[in-house]
């Protein structure tokens, strides 16, 4: 990856559509996202080194260990298709985590260019996250109230019927995660406030607006 292309994390809570804009992001610009557990099953599969280790943790039933998680993601950041920029969704997730990613990305003298914080209402968000569902096919979200498929259970994306929903997708749940996220996720925004690198986006608007605001942030920080 060129020392130029940007470094974006995303944070939120879930639901508060960190995926969709996401894939917008990698339309727009170019930018691959990474997730961490696509990164650790991918790794998994293709049988790496760090896959292998990631692989006895798992089977062992324990969680996989923060350098584990750094050396796949530094494994993927060394391939080809990453040149433009990537994007980080669900990493880091502490502060701890932040300043581990912080030397990794030095040693290949890069560092994260912005950490993009989505700000949410929680009660709004239980709302949204309870309506959500997915196509089983091809993983395309949608929602009951925000974002039905033009013919009702025929994906836009696939033509799949098959639509699924999260069991944790329920209010009483959703709260407990929102709950969750705040506690882990103050210290982290702090982090990256100390840094100079924190942008705000209000992510209870429209999805264009959403990602309207979003481009606005990555083409500054990436010009």
């Amino acid at each position: 990856m060129a020392a130029s292309a940007p470094v974006i994390i995303l944070l939120g809570p879930p639901g508060a559509g960190k995926g969709t804009q996401a894939r917008m992001l990698e339309e727009d610009f170019g930018l691959i996202q990474l997730s961490t557990g696509d990164l650790l099953r991918a790794a998994v599969a293709a049988g790496t080194e760090a896959g292998k280790r990631a692989k006895a943790v798992m089977e062992a039933g324990q969680l996989v260990s923060d350098d584990i998680v750094l050396a796949i993601l530094q494994d993927r950041m060394a391939q080809p298709d990453v040149a433009k920029g990537i994007i980080l969704d669900g990493f880091p997730r502490t502060a701890g985590q932040a300043a581990a990613l912080d030397a990794l990305l030095s040693d290949a003298g890069r560092k994260v260019t912005a950490a993009i914080s989505l700000e949410v209402d929680d009660e709004a968000m239980v709302g949204r996250v309870s309506g959500r569902y997915t196509c089983a096919g091809c993983g395309e979200g949608y929602h009951d109230q925000f974002k039905q498929p033009a013919s009702a259970g025929v994906c836009d994306k696939c033509g799949g019927t098959a639509m699924k929903r999260r069991a944790d997708d329920n209010a009483e749940t959703v709260r407990e995660r929102l709950k969750a996220y705040h506690a882990q996720t103050a210290p982290l925004i702090a982090y990256y406030e100390g840094r100079g690198v924190l942008e705000r986006i209000d992510a209870m608007g429209s999805i264009a607006a959403i990602r309207q605001g979003l481009g606005r942030i990555v083409q500054g920080v990436a010009a």
